[in-house]
């Protein structure tokens, strides 16, 4: 009888084991994402005091930043996913030495940045629509960002390092301390020194480097307790790179989904894109919510199959999913019920808010989608699976594109867009569900 009373616990001890490694991953996790968008609010609010057009000048080179830095993420999702393995396989020192290659790749890629826009600023500015008179603010503000690039990338492969030690946590100090001096230099070197839109700039700069800084020391001081070397590997950071390039096509293939999306969204008239991009902020937020699990299981997938335990990445990855799930509900319950607080905080517009009210809908609709997508896609990008992540959003991008583009042919308007975006949300989960299934992911070892 005993025995017959303690075994059907064993499953609910199991998913309580994995409730409390997935809450103590994601939450910090959730901290972050949110503390790194803040930046660009602070600049913003910031500049916007100087004038329109350094605001608008801001604008312009803000995207082209994040634009260029949201390009190179998998330098944080790939390291996570390498340390992570090393780490289920008990090897510190090969994760930290692993994670020591990305960041030399990141320091690589970030020189090779700067010395490609110092010298065509002006040119990526006005490539980028800036007006002539916010054009010199936004080259200004760009050069002299783009001096901070090799530290941002280095805190993306840092992130990624110590996430794959399953520490979520540094990271978000790390992201409060950026941001708070961020906010602090930027008033003092904008309005104190006088240096206008340069401060501004000049503050992200000096913050981003801080925080590579403390990143850094934080891995130097893990290496030289684990006797890990911190000499560049030209052939792991070769391999760093490999295992990158399928993960960058995701990300591009994804980052073209939405800038078509944008661009439909611009045909359809004032109102429609006006609602399209607050649709698309608050579709942003929610992702970081899903997004924060996500990563949770990046780093608990690849520690499990680094541990070459197959059940244990199995558990993990359905009870991941049915997380993911009942995150989706509340937030698109969330969605539905914080309409009529959330429309007025951007538009008074009737002209706006008609199309907008019954786009969240949709939106509303296909968190559970979302939930899915999200969760599958962090699962992979856990098990090291970039290659088929890259040909299966090159699959949804192929799907989406023509989709999107018959909405203004076929006269439909925001409603239509969305539901085109719900088809590739739904698309991808279906891509990413039968690769679940088929278990071909599940790959142990300490390296893929």
């Amino acid at each position: 009888m005993p025995l017959m009373t303690q075994a059907p616990a064993t499953p609910r001890r199991a998913d309580r084991r994995h409730d409390r490694e997935i809450v103590a991953l994601a939450l910090p996790a959730f901290g972050s994402l949110v503390a790194e968008p803040l930046f660009v609010m602070v600049d913003s609010a910031v500049v916007g005091h100087l004038g329109t057009r350094q605001l608008a000048g801001l604008g312009v080179a803000a995207a082209l930043l994040t634009t260029a830095v949201s390009v190179f993420v998998f330098l944080a999702y790939a390291t996570t996913a390498a340390v992570a393995r090393r780490v289920g396989a008990g090897d510190l020192s090969a994760a930290i030495r692993q994670g020591m290659d990305g960041i030399w790749l990141a320091l690589l890629l970030g020189a090779a940045v700067i010395a490609a826009v110092l010298p065509t600023a002006p040119w990526l500015v006005e490539a980028f629509g800036a007006s002539p008179t916010a054009a010199p603010y936004a080259a200004t503000y760009l050069r002299i960002s783009a001096l901070g690039i090799p530290a941002m990338l280095v805190v993306l492969a840092a992130t990624g390092v110590l996430r794959g030690l399953q520490d979520t946590r540094t990271p978000l100090y790390v992201a409060i301390g950026g941001f708070s001096a961020n906010a602090a230099l930027n008033a003092g070197l904008v309005y104190g020194a006088g240096l206008g839109i340069a401060g501004s700039a000049w503050g992200t700069v000096i913050a981003q480097c801080g925080m590579a800084a403390v990143y850094l020391t934080a891995v130097i001081r893990g290496a030289r307790r684990h006797g890990a070397s911190l000499r560049p590997d030209p052939a792991g950071i070769r391999a760093s790179a490999q295992a990158g390039v399928p993960l960058l096509v995701r990300t591009l293939s994804l980052r073209a989904v939405l800038m078509i999306a944008t661009a439909v969204a611009a045909r359809l008239g004032d109102a429609q894109v006006a609602a399209h991009q607050i649709v698309l902020t608050l579709w942003s937020l929610l992702a970081f919510a899903l997004d924060a699990i996500a990563i949770a299981g990046q780093a608990i997938i690849g520690r499990y199959l680094g541990a070459e335990d197959r059940e244990g990445a199995r558990a993990a990855c359905r009870r991941m999913v049915q997380w993911g799930i009942a995150s989706g509900v509340v937030l698109g319950a969330l969605v539905v019920l914080a309409r009529p607080l959330f429309i007025p905080l951007f538009t008074t517009d009737p002209a706006v808010q008609g199309p907008l009210h019954t786009t969240l809908l949709v939106v509303a609709v296909t968190q559970p989608v979302a939930g899915i997508v999200f969760i599958l896609d962090g699962v992979l990008m856990g098990a090291g699976d970039g290659p088929y992540l890259a040909g299966a959003m090159v699959v949804v991008l192929a799907v989406f594109a023509p989709a999107a583009l018959a909405v203004p042919a076929l006269g439909g308007g925001l409603v239509a867009l969305w539901w085109a975006m719900a088809l590739m949300m739904t698309v991808r989960m279906l891509t990413l569900w039968l690769r679940a299934r088929s278990g071909r992911w599940i790959v142990t070892g300490a390296s893929r």
